[in-house]
């Protein structure tokens, strides 16, 4: 796939655009919203990098816990209506998909 088409995919008009918090009414916001929540888990899995496990844990186990556990986290963050990252993200799309309409 080139990038047209994966631009394309992602479209918004304008009324599309939701708030921060909004529900997705189409695919193309939840693939935003996906994006949204890769993104989160990276940042938060950093952040539970940084916590002090103590004397329990440690090992390959734990940094497999600790992804899923940041994935639940990001999960849960876009479900109770992200960071404002995908409104961002729609806004931006859109401008985009307006001044390619115009070329």
């Amino acid at each position: 796939m080139n990038v047209s088409t994966n631009m394309a995919a992602l479209q918004v008009t304008g009324a599309q655009v939701a708030q921060p918090g909004a529900a997705a009414p189409d695919a193309p916001n939840s693939a935003i919203k996906e994006f949204e929540a890769m993104f989160l888990t990276q940042m938060v899995d950093e952040m539970l990098k940084q916590v002090e496990i103590g004397d329990f844990g440690g090992g390959q186990a734990e940094e497999n816990w600790r992804f899923f556990l940041a994935e639940a986290f990001s999960r849960e963050i876009v479900d109770q209506g992200g960071a404002g990252l995908s409104a961002s993200l729609e806004r931006a799309l859109s401008a985009y998909s307006q001044t390619r309409e115009m070329e």
